[in-house]
């Protein structure tokens, strides 16, 4: 960095020369500088880099720090939800790829936060300019993770909000097309709008180690399409709402009406009225069961991004007032100049020309809560002893089994071990007796019967097997006849005989 003494030139503290500095690096638009008039003419004076290190608190400079590192708390939440999608089984988790894909947009997001606490970038090219994504690699990386997953976080918000409205509001099951063009629209469109965010408007170190979309072109690039999803995914949430609300009421006043009835029995038409919308009332109660926990996070990082927008397009507005009315800016300036560069005195003369130091605490804290409010809401209890089951089928030692009453009834428990050794012959287990014993058979008649044939010595009798009358188990011999050969004797099964000349069955 140069030398300030050296660049302030002819302005005073704590401003410094623009012509000192004839790099054209660095993010030029960046720069605060004012045109001041002097004895050889009009000068440019500049704000030294960054610009945030005067117009806020001393405290600002450690707020996106205490951000990036909640980010890192929430990288691990979403990291750790991750995993239990992919181990655990589906009857655990409940995963589903709207929550997967909603997931990983998230993470997206925080990396944009969390890749500057490896790399500790520096914010500022030179004394009066800050770094971009061409000057700094770093700020390439952070800040096209954090335009990606941003959008990448409300395109996946708002197909989730449709499925939903899809299956409550009209009794239609996503299936396979809705499927495909779900990831076709839900990483196409950030990859398309982020690409073409960075390539017209760019990103630069506005405040903290983080590079946000530069003000020129941003509105109509990113934060028009990003505000207009997230716009339709709110209105599909609050009509989706309207409907259960309005289906809850309904079945309520259909049920009072009933009770109210004078007649025992209610009308027919009553009553079809009555069951469709107890069933309606059923269904949706059902879906919100099962959805509230995707909805209500859902909600809260559109929320969350809607913030986004509206404070950084407000910010854009509000820099480019001053920067063509410097009059504005007057004050502020003569402050710093009359007390030497000391910018706590003049923070009261600040107000009104930029977002207040508050407003963007509160987003950057915002922001970084995404990772928690989704493990808290799309997580869920059944991943605990899932874990638990997982953990002690893969790492559980396998025991034999050993009978209790063994143990219990033997002083020495080996002989009751299951043993892939041969055992001792101690402990040798018993050979069992046979129940009946063959005839003992002495040399001379061994000698006798080894000298007959098979059939002589044969210790069986041959059995003639007699069929039964009734009986089809074994095969027989087609029989030739009047019976067009029929294998049974209607005499013997008491069957009325068939006359050829009738073709009815009677006496021949």
């Amino acid at each position: 960095m140069a030398n300030i003494t050296e660049g302030r030139g002819s302005c005073v503290a704590p401003f410094l020369e623009l012509s000192r500095f004839p790099s054209k690096e660095g993010y030029q638009p960046g720069r605060f500088c004012a045109p001041v008039p002097s004895r050889g003419g009009s000068i440019e004076c500049c704000l030294p880099c960054p610009v945030t290190s005067w117009i806020y608190s001393d405290n600002f400079e450690t707020l996106p720090k205490v951000s990036n590192w909640l980010n890192v708390t929430g990288m691990v939440c979403t990291a750790s939800l991750l995993v239990s999608f992919f181990v655990l089984p589906i009857e655990r988790t409940s995963r589903h790829y709207l929550n997967v894909c909603f997931i990983v947009a998230v993470c997206i997001l925080q990396l944009g936060f969390i890749i500057p606490l490896g790399a500790q970038p520096e914010q500022c090219h030179d004394a009066i300019t800050p770094n971009d994504m061409i000057s700094d690699l770093t700020c390439a990386f952070s800040g096209a993770c954090l335009l990606a997953g941003g959008f990448a976080a409300i395109s996946w918000g708002f197909l989730r909000s449709l499925s939903i409205h899809l299956q409550i509001c009209w009794q239609v099951v996503p299936g396979r097309k809705f499927f495909w063009s779900s990831l076709l629209a839900g990483w196409g469109l950030p990859i398309l709008f982020g690409s073409v965010a960075l390539a017209r408007t760019g990103v630069s170190y506005r405040f903290g180690d983080t590079c946000h979309i530069n003000h020129d072109k941003a509105l109509q690039d990113y934060w028009g399409p990003l505000l207009a999803f997230a716009t339709v995914s709110t209105i599909l949430q609050f009509a989706t709402l309207g409907y259960c609300i309005r289906v809850y009421i309904r079945a309520l006043f259909k049920d009072d009406g009933r009770s109210q009835s004078s007649s025992g029995l209610p009308s027919h038409n009553g009553s079809v009225k009555t069951v469709t919308a107890k069933q309606a009332y059923r269904r949706v109660q059902k879906a919100i069961a099962v959805q509230w926990r995707g909805i209500v996070v859902v909600v809260i990082i559109i929320v969350n991004v809607i913030f986004l927008a509206v404070v950084f397009v407000s910010m854009d507005n509000t820099e480019q007032a001053v920067m063509q009315n410097f009059g504005r800016a007057e004050p502020w300036l003569s402050c710093l100049v009359l007390n030497k560069g000391d910018k706590n005195m003049c923070l009261d003369k600040v107000k009104g020309l930029t977002t207040s130091e508050s407003t963007v605490m509160a987003v950057l804290i915002l922001m970084s809560l995404n990772g928690i409010w989704t493990l808290l809401f799309l997580g869920r209890a059944s991943m605990i002893p899932g874990w638990i089951d997982l953990i002690r089928t893969r790492f559980a030692r396998k025991h034999d089994f050993v009978s209790v009453d063994a143990r219990r009834l033997s002083t020495n428990a080996r002989p009751y071990e299951m043993m892939t050794s041969p055992p001792h012959s101690e402990y040798a287990p018993k050979t069992p007796e046979a129940v009946v014993t063959s005839p003992s058979i002495d040399g001379d008649t061994l000698a006798v019967l080894s000298s007959q044939t098979p059939k002589e010595y044969s210790f069986t009798r041959d059995a003639k097997y007699v069929s039964p009358t009734m009986s089809f188990s074994t095969p027989r011999p087609p029989s030739s006849g009047r019976y067009h050969g029929r294998e049974w004797d209607p005499i013997n099964t008491y069957a009325r005989p068939w006359s050829p000349n009738t073709g009815k069955g009677g006496m021949i």
